[in-house]
C-alpha cells in the first residue's frame, strides 16, 4: 500500500515506521519545506523521535506538495491543527484519525471536524496505549481502529497490524475518539499525584474515579460505555498515567514541582493535548449536566486558583455515595 501520513512529530513518525516495517510505502508530510528537507537529509527525526533511521520507503514532503493518490491518509497532528491540514486532503478517501483531542472551536471529536471539512471521506479512528518511542522500538503493542465502515477499518487494520503491533476493530468511532482524548486530562492529574509524592493508593483512586468521570461524559456525548473499558480507554489510560514517556503525565509532574502550566507544557517540547482538552471537557460537562469534580478541581489547580492542599481537602471531604451511581434496585 501507499499511505500518506500528515504530521511529522513523534507520533506520526512512529506510525510511519510501523507502516514501512510492514512493507508499505509512506509519504510523510511536514508543515514546511525546511523541516522536510532536514528530515530527508538526516533520514531520521532527530528533533522528535531520534535514534530511528528512515528507510528509503519513507519519502518526506512539505504540506501542499503531496504526491499522487494513496490508499489512505493518516492525520497525526495536534487536534487544533486538523482543520488546516484537511484543507490539503482530497475528499472521498479513507482518513485514519490518529489525533487525540477535542476540537477547540466546537468541542467535537476529530471525526466531526472531518465530516464538516470532507463530508465524502470515511473516518477510521486509531487509538490505544501507543507511546511513540515504544511503538518505534517494536515493543509489543496493541491498538484499536474504529469505523462505521467495516471495509475501511479492515484496510487500516491490515496496514498497521504486524509483528509487534496488534490492531483490533471497533465500530464505536465516537467512543474511541472520546476515550483517547479525555484520558489525557486524567494523565495530567496522575502526574500531579506522583509529583507531590503521594503513593499508589492516591493515584489508583484518582485514575479510577477519573475513569468514571470521563466515561460518564463520553456516554452523554454518544459513546458506548464498554469502549472505555477497552484499549482506547483503560489501556491508554494505564499507559499514559504511569509513564514518563507520556507528555500529559510530564506536564502534571512539572506542575507539582511548582511550574506554571504554560511553562510545564513548554518544557515537554511537543503538544500536550490534555490541557486544551480539559477546558473543552468542562464546557461539555456543564452543557450535559455531568458532574466532574476531579476535572473541575484539576482545572482550578492548573489555573492557580487552588493550592494542592486545598484541592485534596475539597476532594476528600466531598459527600460519599454509591460508587457506581444510583443505589441498585
Amino acid at each position: 500500500m501507499r499511505v500518506r501520513v500528515i504530521g511529522a512529530g513523534s507520533w506520526g513518525t512512529a506510525l510511519s515506521l510501523v507502516l514501512v516495517r510492514n512493507g508499505h510505502m509512506v509519504e510523510l508530510v511536514t508543515h514546511d519545506a525546511l523541516s522536510a528537507a532536514q528530515l530527508n537529509q538526516d533520514r531520521e527525526n532527530r528533533e522528535y523521535l531520534p535514534g530511528f533511521r528512515f528507510t528509503e520507503t519513507i519519502q518526506v514532503v512539505p504540506q501542499g506538495q503531496q504526491g499522487g493518490p494513496a490508499n489512505f491518509t493518516v492525520i497525526a497532528v495536534p487536534t487544533g491543527a486538523v482543520r488546516d491540514v484537511l484543507a490539503h486532503v482530497a475528499d472521498g478517501g479513507i482518513v485514519c484519525l490518529a489525533s487525540k483531542g477535542l476540537d477547540p472551536e466546537t468541542g467535537g471529536v476529530v471525526s466531526d471536524v472531518l465530516a464538516q471539512a470532507l463530508p465524502a471521506s470515511i473516518p477510521v479512528a486509531l487509538s490505544g496505549p501507543n507511546l511513540a518511542v515504544e511503538l518505534a522500538k517494536g515493543v509489543p503493542t496493541a491498538a484499536v481502529c474504529a469505523s462505521g465502515d467495516e471495509d475501511a477499518a479492515e484496510l487500516v487494520r491490515k496496514a498497521f497490524n504486524g509483528k509487534g503491533y496488534r490492531v483490533y476493530i471497533n465500530d464505536d468511532v465516537r467512543g474511541v475518539e472520546l476515550a483517547g482524548a479525555l484520558k489525557n486530562v486524567i494523565a495530567i492529574g496522575a502526574g500531579v499525584c506522583d509529583g507531590l509524592g503521594f503513593g499508589d493508593n492516591t493515584k489508583g483512586a484518582f485514575v479510577c474515579r477519573g475513569l468514571a468521570e470521563i466515561t460518564r461524559l463520553g456516554v452523554a456525548m454518544g459513546a458506548r460505555m464498554e469502549t472505555f473499558l477497552g484499549l482506547a480507554g483503560v489501556g491508554d489510560l494505564f499507559a499514559t498515567c504511569s509513564s514518563r514517556l507520556s507528555r500529559n503525565y510530564r506536564v502534571g509532574l512539572a506542575v507539582a514541582g511548582g511550574a506554571y502550566v504554560d511553562d510545564a507544557v513548554a518544557s515537554v517540547g511537543q503538544t500536550a493535548e490534555g490541557v486544551p482538552t480539559l477546558k473543552v471537557a468542562l464546557k461539555l460537562a456543564a452543557e450535559k449536566g455531568i458532574e466532574v469534580p476531579l476535572m473541575q478541581t484539576l482545572n482550578e489547580v492548573l489555573m492557580g486558583i487552588l493550592g494542592f492542599e486545598e484541592a485534596i481537602s475539597r476532594l476528600m471531604e466531598r459527600d460519599t455515595r454509591f460508587e457506581l451511581g444510583e443505589k441498585p434496585h
